[in-house]
């Protein structure tokens, strides 16, 4: 089976990236596959432009980039999302490959009355936000069921994914980012141990 792991920071030596390919690495440790996007090095171009909304009133076709990156998602089974967590939401680069690529048409469908088809039943999606704060801060202000209510519903669930898990990798006291690369390796190993359409064990 096949992971896309897709991050979005602008510094390649940090955490986030790090954090990315420890994941990647777990994942091909459970002798699975996976591919990092690195959506800043590649240039991803996050604006909704005017073709964009032609796009969702299916007036137009999808530009090249947003079809690439819906080619990429054809050939996952898990699609892992790995960001910093900016102003209590994930970094506008990510944001805007969600608004562009899960277009209306190939992530859902909506008619003219409104009835919905969910397209993306058969994706896996797992979230790994690095956030600054503590836990108490987080906890105070209600982050986990805002970014469950924006994410799993407001985006996987309109489209039928399903989020599978949910990590927010924390500062340590001692500063020590060892443990958060301990805990990714662990993620990408068990991403696929639990098929996600039959909900059983893994053989492979």
């Amino acid at each position: 089976m096949h992971a896309l792991i897709v991050t979005a920071h602008p510094r390649p030596e940090s955490l986030t990236h790090a954090v990315a390919a420890r994941l990647a690495e777990g994942v091909a440790a459970s002798g699975h596959t996976a591919e990092i996007a690195n959506l800043a090095a590649e240039g991803f171009d996050p604006r909704f432009n005017a073709n964009d909304i032609a796009v969702h009133l299916r007036q137009a076709p999808p530009a090249a980039d947003v079809l690439a990156e819906q080619a990429r998602l054809d050939r996952a089974d898990a699609l892992v999302l790995v960001y910093p967590v900016y102003w209590w939401s994930m970094p506008g680069l990510l944001k805007g490959w969600i608004d562009r690529v899960f277009t209306n048409g190939w992530a859902y469908d909506e008619d003219a009355e409104g009835r919905l088809a969910k397209k993306l039943q058969r994706l896996a999606v797992h979230l790994v936000a690095i956030g600054g704060a503590d836990m108490r801060t987080y906890a105070r202000h209600g982050y986990f069921g805002a970014m469950k209510t924006q994410i799993d519903h407001g985006i996987f669930g309109y489209c039928g994914a399903r989020v599978m898990t949910s990590e927010l990798l924390l500062p340590s006291a001692d500063g020590d980012a060892a443990r958060h690369l301990e805990t990714a390796r662990g993620l990408g190993t068990g991403i696929f141990a639990v098929h996600p359409r039959c909900g059983i064990a893994d053989a492979a």
